[in-house]
C-alpha cells in the first residue's frame, strides 16, 4: 500500500498548455518576436518557464537579457491569466477526492514558479489532502534533479517503498529514479507513450483509476 503520492502538475493533473501558449505568444509578441501555434507548445514545456521562454525565442534571439525581458513579459501575463483555459484532465478531481478519502498523502512537485503553482492547486484542487505544494524557487535545481521530491518526502516523511511519483514525461521518470522511488508515466499529458518508455518508467497508465490500484499495491 502506497501512502504519499507525488504528482508533477503540468501534462499530469491539469491541462496547462492553452494558458501557457497563450501567455507565451503575448511575451513575444509584445517583444516583436514571432508566435507559435498551439501544438508547438507540449514540445517546448517541461523544464521550467525560462526554458520554455528560451525555447519559444529565435535562435538569434536567445540572450540572457531578451530571455529576461521575454520572461517578465510571460509572468506578468501568466499571473493574471494562468487559470483562464486551464482544466483538470478527466477523472483527475475524483482521483484525488478518491486518495484524500483514503488518507493518501499527496504532494505535487513542478519546475513552474512556485508562485503560480500554489495559486493553480488552490484554485483548482482546494480539498485536496496535499502536504506539499511545491515548484521552482531560488537555489532549487530543476527537475529531473530529486531535490524537489527530497523536499516534499521531508515535509511528509515516508519510507521510498509507500512513494509514487506520477508524471507526464522522460524528465519525471528520470526524477523518480534519482530519488529512488516507484514511478508512474502517465499517457494523457504533454509527451509520448515512447518517451516515458525509454525514460524507465516503472508504470505506465492511461486512466487515472489505475493510479488507485497501483497505490493498493
Amino acid at each position: 500500500m502506497k501512502s504519499y503520492i507525488i504528482f508533477d502538475l503540468d501534462g499530469t493533473l491539469l491541462n496547462t498548455i492553452d494558458d501557457l501558449a497563450n501567455s507565451t505568444n503575448y511575451a513575444l509578441q509584445s517583444l516583436g518576436y514571432p508566435v507559435h501555434g498551439l501544438w508547438v507548445y507540449p514540445s517546448m514545456v517541461g523544464n521550467g518557464v525560462k526554458k520554455l521562454i528560451e525555447r519559444a525565442l529565435p535562435q538569434e534571439a536567445r540572450t540572457e537579457k531578451i530571455i529576461g525581458d521575454t520572461l517578465a513579459a510571460f509572468r506578468a501575463h501568466y499571473d493574471e491569466h494562468c487559470c483562464d483555459a486551464t482544466k483538470p484532465y478527466p477523472g483527475i478531481e475524483e482521483l484525488l477526492a478518491d486518495l484524500t478519502a483514503r488518507g493518501i498523502n499527496l504532494a505535487v512537485t513542478s519546475n513552474k514558479y512556485n508562485e503560480a503553482v500554489e495559486k493553480i492547486i488552490h484554485h483548482y484542487f482546494p480539498n485536496a489532502n496535499f502536504r506539499a505544494i511545491l515548484g521552482s524557487t531560488e537555489g532549487m535545481p530543476r527537475k529531473p534533479d530529486p531535490s524537489i521530491v527530497f523536499k516534499a518526502l521531508s515535509m511528509c516523511p515516508t519510507p521510498k517503498a509507500q512513494v509514487l511519483y506520477v508524471g507526464d514525461s522522460g524528465v519525471d521518470m528520470e526524477t523518480a529514479r534519482r530519488a529512488c522511488v516507484e514511478s508512474v508515466g502517465v499517457t494523457w499529458g504533454f509527451r509520448s507513450i515512447q518517451e516515458l518508455q525509454q525514460a524507465y518508467a516503472d508504470h505506465i497508465v492511461s486512466t487515472p483509476a489505475q493510479i488507485i490500484e497501483l497505490a493498493e499495491k
